[in-house]
C-alpha cells in the first residue's frame, strides 16, 4: 500500500482548516484586529494546544498578522494532515504522532528553543516545562495564556507559592470558555467520540462520571439526553449537590463501581480511579478521560498487566489476573482530541477568539501584567459573545434609560 505524499497530506489539511474557518467569525474578527494594529507584529508566539483544523487557524491567522509562529503538540494531540498543511506555510512544528515520551520531550524543549515571547499552552504542561528547565527564557517572556483547568490548577498552586513567574491569563476562567467549551463543547465530543469509536448505544447503560465540574457536567448532560443511566461521583458538597438535582445519582466510585458499564474521568487531577476501584467493576467496564489525560486513570496498574488486545482503532482490552477485562479508549487520553476530532468548531471559535484577545493583551508592552494568574477582561468576553449573536441573527434586549435607572436603584 502506498504512503500518502506531504502534498497529498497538505492538501488534506487545507480543505479541513478552511472547512473550519467558515464557521469562525468570532476568531477571524480578533485576527483580523491583530494584523490592522499590528499588535504582535514581530513578535514570537508558541502555540502549545491541540493540532487539528480549528487550532490551525488561529497559527495561521496569527502568521498572517505577522508574528514568528511555532506549533508543539503531543502526540496523542496531533493530526498529520494539519501538521503537513502548517509546514507548507513554513511554520514549524514540533509534533510527531509516533513520538515516545522520552521523543516528545524533545521536541517540546526544541520548541522552547524557539523562544517565544508569548506562549499559549493546553494544560500548562510547556509553560512549567519552562519554569523549571528554561529560567532565563521565563525571565524574557511577556506571559502565557492556559486553555484548561487541569493546567489554571498547577499554576494557581505555583503562584500560591511564589514560584509563577510571569503573568498568565486564564482563558479557561471566562464563561465564554467553560460554560460553552467546557459543558456543550467538551460534553458533546467526548460522548459522541465514545459512540463513534465503540459502535455501541448509550442509552440504558449505567455511566459513571468523576467530577462535576464544568466538563463532567456537561459529559453527564449529554449521556443523560441519549438515554444513559448516569451516576455522579464528586468530592465538593455543593457540585454533588447540584448533580443530584440535575437528575443524577450520586455517590462514591466505590459505590457505583460494581454495575457501571461506562466510566468518564472529567477531573483534571491524577488518580481518581484506582486498581482498588477497578477491583469492584464488572468484567468490560469502559474506561474513558473527558478533558484531561491518562493520569486520572490507573494506567500504569493496567499495563503492568500485559500487552493490551486492540479490539478496533482506539479500542483496547486488558485482561486481569481474576479473567476480567478492562477496555480503555484513546490509551486513556482525552477521549475528544486523541479519539475524535475535538469540540464542535462554533465551540471553538469561542474559545480562540479569547485566546486571540488573550494574546493581544499580552502584546501591549506599554501595560505589562503583573506574575500571576488573570481573568480575561470583561468587555472583551461581551464583545464576542455579541459578535457571535449578531452572527447568528440574534440580539439582546436594548438597554433603555428606564432598564438602566431601575438597575442602578437602591
Amino acid at each position: 500500500m502506498s504512503q500518502t505524499s506531504p502534498v497529498e497530506l497538505a492538501m488534506a489539511g487545507r480543505g479541513r482548516i478552511d472547512w473550519a474557518s467558515r464557521s469562525m467569525p468570532a476568531l477571524q474578527q480578533a485576527l483580523q484586529r491583530l494584523l490592522e494594529q499590528g499588535s504582535v507584529a514581530g513578535m514570537r508566539i508558541g502555540i502549545s494546544l491541540v493540532l487539528e483544523p480549528k487550532t490551525a487557524n488561529l497559527v495561521i491567522g496569527l502568521q498572517q498578522a505577522g508574528a514568528q509562529v511555532a506549533v508543539f503538540a503531543p502526540p496523542d494531540c496531533t493530526d498529520v494532515e494539519v501538521i503537513a498543511a502548517l509546514e507548507e506555510r513554513r511554520i514549524a512544528v514540533f509534533s510527531d504522532p509516533a513520538a515516545n515520551e522520552a521523543e516528545n520531550l524533545e521536541l517540546a524543549r526544541a520548541f522552547l528553543r524557539t523562544n517565544p515571547q508569548i506562549l499559549v499552552d493546553d494544560g500548562a504542561w510547556v509553560t512549567r516545562l519552562a519554569h523549571r528547565e528554561f529560567p532565563q527564557l521565563v525571565e524574557s517572556m511577556l506571559g502565557a495564556t492556559e486553555e484548561t483547568t487541569s493546567g489554571v490548577r498547577p499554576l494557581r498552586v505555583m503562584e500560591e507559592q511564589g514560584e509563577l513567574k510571569i503573568p498568565v491569563i486564564a482563558v479557561n476562567d471566562s464563561p465564554l470558555k467553560y460554560l460553552f467549551d467546557n459543558v456543550y463543547g467538551t460534553g458533546q465530543s467526548c460522548v459522541m467520540a465514545l459512540l463513534d469509536l465503540t459502535n455501541l448505544q448509550i442509552a440504558g447503560r449505567r455511566v459513571l462520571v468523576i467530577g462535576y465540574g464544568w466538563v463532567g457536567k456537561g459529559v453527564a448532560q449529554h449521556a443523560t439526553a441519549l438515554g444513559a443511566l448516569v451516576s455522579v461521583a464528586e468530592i465538593d458538597p455543593i457540585k454533588a449537590l447540584q448533580a443530584q438535582h440535575d437528575g443524577h445519582r450520586v455517590c462514591s466510585v466505590q459505590a457505583a463501581a460494581p454495575d457501571c458499564e461506562v466510566v468518564f474521568a472529567a477531573t483534571g487531577i491524577a488518580g481518581v480511579l484506582t486498581a482498588e476501584h477497578l477491583a469492584s467493576m464488572p468484567s468490560g467496564v469502559i474506561l474513558c478521560t473527558a478533558g484531561g489525560g491518562d493520569f486520572e486513570l490507573p494506567m500504569t496498574f493496567l499495563r503492568a498487566q500485559g500487552e493490551p488486545r486492540n479490539l478496533r482503532d482506539h479500542i483496547d482490552e486488558y485482561q486481569l489476573d481474576d479473567g476480567r477485562a478492562v477496555i480503555v479508549v484513546a490509551d486513556g487520553h482525552c477521549i475528544n482530541c486523541t479519539g475524535g476530532e475535538g469540540n464542535p468548531i462554533e465551540i471553538m471559535d469561542l474559545s480562540l477568539a479569547l485566546q486571540a484577545c488573550a494574546i493581544e493583551t499580552l502584546a501591549r508592552t506599554t501595560e505589562p501584567l503583573v506574575p500571576g494568574v488573570h481573568r480575561i477582561a470583561r468587555d472583551i468576553e461581551t464583545q464576542i459573545a455579541a459578535q457571535r449573536l449578531a452572527h447568528a441573527g440574534a440580539s439582546t434586549e436594548p438597554l433603555t434609560p428606564a432598564l438602566e435607572a431601575a438597575l442602578r436603584d437602591w
